[in-house]
């Protein structure tokens, strides 16, 4: 294992965890709701902003299987990635030319950067295999994770520093220092991609033959991975019921910055208390790992939806800056719990000879899961002329996805796949 392409591989997620926390967490919801759609109605701002998010993810799930098959197949991992990453890094960019009433170009521009992130960390994490030796991926792959809520923090923190501060940076005021805070997202992604792509190698395997194109194997794989997992009854019944709640969970990360601005809460109450969440979300990621091993993977899994319930309860009524802070301490609490316990729940029920094929599909799943979210709240409140409506239908994917999880037998689902192993002829 070389230090040098693990440590490069790693900032790679520091650099592009600008993105995530800036420019779809924090800083653009509120600029889209106060400067590009401020000639618009206010609740369709809200919609707006949720329907721009269905989208992007919708083309990134459909692109996930091209990408994956891209990425398993050819020896251009590095030109795939570095081609995404710059589509992520110019579309932040370009974000600080939108002015006022510039919705429409907000939107193109927030699909594109979502189709350059997501698309780039299709790539990204198939190095993963590359960098590290077998023992040390589980590792390596939780410190990149911890380095992109530490580099991702880090740059909100300072751009925060400079809305609220603007004279500090020598900026005139708050709408240029936000739109200053977008260059920043572009400059700091490509600034830090650049170990990665100068220091991480990449194997070059001999190509095997192909029998289609990409596009075809990516969703052949796909379906066929699709029929196969019928025979996994519990690891089947944990998939939907994380589709479930993995949507709702999406959907408040993505529009609980521009629903708080929405029923009024201050610009920078917002952006600060998702900072708060970002940093809660480091040590209660370990948390949840320790309190798994005391009551078991499921019912801590049980017990973070169960806060997310409280969480959407509570978001109905929230009506003042405390109210955000508070429920953004909770999700911090939550998040990096529920999304590690649902991955590590998973891989306990796949057989160990395909947990490559079956990763891919989670993957795909996750992305997929996060589309109707965002539209359902969109649709509601717009529908309704209510943001708070909107919210509110989002406790639906909890209370379903809870249910479902119920009914899955994890012991029963790892047997499933040990008689799987048997059966194509792997010794156990």
């Amino acid at each position: 294992m070389n230090n040098k392409e693990v440590r490069s591989w790693m900032m790679y997620d520091w650099a592009n965890s600008a993105f995530a926390t800036t420019m779809m967490a924090a800083v653009l919801p509120v600029f889209y709701y106060d400067v590009a759609a401020k000639n618009i109605d206010k609740s369709l701002a809200s919609s707006y902003w949720g329907y721009s998010q269905s989208i992007a993810v919708l083309i990134v799930a459909i692109l996930a299987p091209l990408l994956g098959a891209i990425a398993d197949y050819s020896n251009s991992k590095k030109k795939f990635l570095r081609f995404f990453a710059y589509m992520g890094i110019l579309s932040s960019i370009l974000m600080a030319f939108v002015g006022e009433g510039g919705y429409l170009l907000a939107s193109l521009l927030l699909i594109l950067g979502t189709i350059g992130f997501s698309g780039s960390n299709v790539f990204y994490d198939a190095f993963l295999p590359e960098i590290a030796k077998e023992g040390e991926i589980d590792r390596i792959s939780a410190r990149g994770y911890a380095f992109g809520y530490i580099g991702g923090g880090i740059l909100l923190l300072i751009n925060l520093l400079m809305i609220l501060n603007p004279s500090w940076f020598f900026l005139p005021n708050t709408l240029v220092a936000t739109q200053v805070s977008f260059v920043t997202v572009g400059l700091w992604w490509f600034f830090f991609s650049i170990p990665m792509f100068k220091n991480v190698k990449e194997e070059k395997k001999t190509q095997p033959q192909l029998n289609g194109s990409y596009l075809t194997i990516g969703f052949k794989r796909v379906g066929t991975t699709f029929k196969e997992i019928n025979q996994y009854k519990h690891l089947l019944i944990f998939l939907i019921a994380f589709w479930l709640y993995n949507d709702g969970i999406s959907t408040i990360i993505k529009m609980a910055t521009i629903y708080g601005r929405d029923i009024g809460i201050n610009a920078n109450d917002l952006i600060a208390a998702i900072l708060i969440t970002q940093f809660v979300g480091i040590p209660c990621a370990f948390f949840f790992g320790w309190l798994a091993k005391k009551i078991t993977p499921k019912k801590a899994l049980l017990f973070s939806l169960w806060i997310y319930v409280v969480i959407v309860f509570l978001g109905y009524f929230m009506s003042t800056a405390l109210h955000f802070y508070i429920l953004a301490f909770m999700v911090g609490f939550v998040q990096g719990g529920a999304q590690a316990l649902s991955r590590s729940i998973f891989g306990s029920m796949v057989p160990e000879h395909r947990h490559a094929e079956f990763y891919g599909f989670y993957g795909i799943s996750a992305k997929f899961s996060a589309i109707f979210g965002p539209f359902l709240f969109a649709f509601i409140g717009q529908l309704t002329g209510s943001s708070r409506l909107g919210i509110f239908s989002i406790v639906f994917f909890f209370i379903a996805g809870i249910i479902l999880l119920h009914k899955v037998n994890i012991d029963k689902g790892k047997a499933e796949a040990r008689e799987a192993m048997v059966q194509d002829g792997i010794h156990l």
